[in-house]
């Protein structure tokens, strides 16, 4: 049975670039509160772009 936790929730990122393209992570909530914004390669772009945290 997998382990729920609450303290570290899984979160899509979404690219800022304008495709569709989204990675999955997991965040600490309880050090990161605000939405969490990562510089990732998106191979749509094919270019590094920001990705931001949606919910």
């Amino acid at each position: 049975m997998a382990k729920r936790n609450d303290i570290r929730p899984v979160i899509k990122l979404k690219s800022t670039a304008g495709t569709s393209y989204t990675y999955v992570t997991r965040k600490n909530r309880r050090n990161n509160p605000d939405r969490l914004v990562l510089r990732k390669f998106d191979p749509i772009a094919r270019k590094h772009v920001d990705f931001r945290e949606e919910r």
